[in-house]
């Protein structure tokens, strides 16, 4: 299949929609997805939180993109869930192994956060 041929296009025109896709899929989180505005919220915390704490720019880099994956994985943990409701939202164990994997997906990027912050934390008080 060609590029003009494709939903989005080609080019610059496509990166303009895919922006757009984007927007959506952001817009639907927060309005849809208890979760995600919970963790869009610690994010609006910890990130002026990050300048006072960052001792180079580095380091400022990684508490950031810290609290970016979150969202990320958040998002598509989302996705999953849409998407298995949206084939059935009758029990079955296949569908409960794909929410319940990525609800795993979620704790493990805020382990990740919580590393990262708590060893930073740690440094800044007492190193």
């Amino acid at each position: 299949m060609s590029e003009i041929n494709k939903p989005n296009g080609g080019g610059l025109q496509r990166v303009f929609k895919a922006s757009y896709c984007s927007y959506l899929g952001i817009k639907a989180a927060i309005k849809e997805e208890a979760a995600f505005r919970q963790e869009l919220f610690l994010v609006l915390i910890m990130f002026p939180a990050s300048f006072w704490l960052a001792q180079d720019l580095i380091h400022w880099a990684v508490l950031v993109s810290v609290l970016l994956l979150v969202l990320i994985v958040e998002l598509l943990n989302s996705a999953i869930e849409a998407l298995t409701d949206r084939v059935s939202t009758e029990r079955h164990v296949l569908s409960g192994r794909a929410k319940d994997m990525g609800s795993a997906a979620v704790t493990f990027s805020l382990l990740i956060v919580g590393i990262v912050w708590g060893v930073s934390l740690y440094i800044k008080i007492f190193a």
